[in-house]
């Protein structure tokens, strides 16, 4: 039996493979925004060639968490917090509160030379 990729995990995922990708350009920013400094921030460059990988990844479990809370056939046992249908909605809500910041995120790159 294969271990099922549930929402959370699939949204959980988006966000490691977000961070990643943004790991070359956002971060050193975020860094010296905070007041943390050093020659060691510039070799987060290295990971520049990595980030059509990780925002692959962050859109494909994007992809699979939006499927697995919308197409996905639940099944429930009556009276278990999932046949409550209030938590599909705030499963939905963290969804649709996260995956717009996880977009941003990736489009941090392209978006930066509009603001300097």
């Amino acid at each position: 039996m294969t271990p099922q990729l549930g929402w959370k995990e699939s949204l959980f995922g988006s966000v490691l493979a977000a961070i990643g990708a943004s790991l070359c350009c956002v971060a050193p920013l975020a860094l010296l925004a905070v007041g943390i400094s050093g020659a060691w921030i510039g070799s987060l460059t290295a990971f520049e060639p990595y980030r059509p990988v990780f925002v692959g990844l962050t859109l494909l479990f994007l992809g699979v968490a939006f499927h697995k809370l919308y197409f996905a056939p639940k099944t429930c046992v009556p009276g278990s917090p999932c046949a409550d249908p209030r938590t599909a909605k705030r499963q939905r809500l963290v969804f649709w509160i996260v995956a717009p910041l996880l977009l941003g995120l990736l489009a941090a790159p392209w978006l930066a030379p509009l603001f300097y």
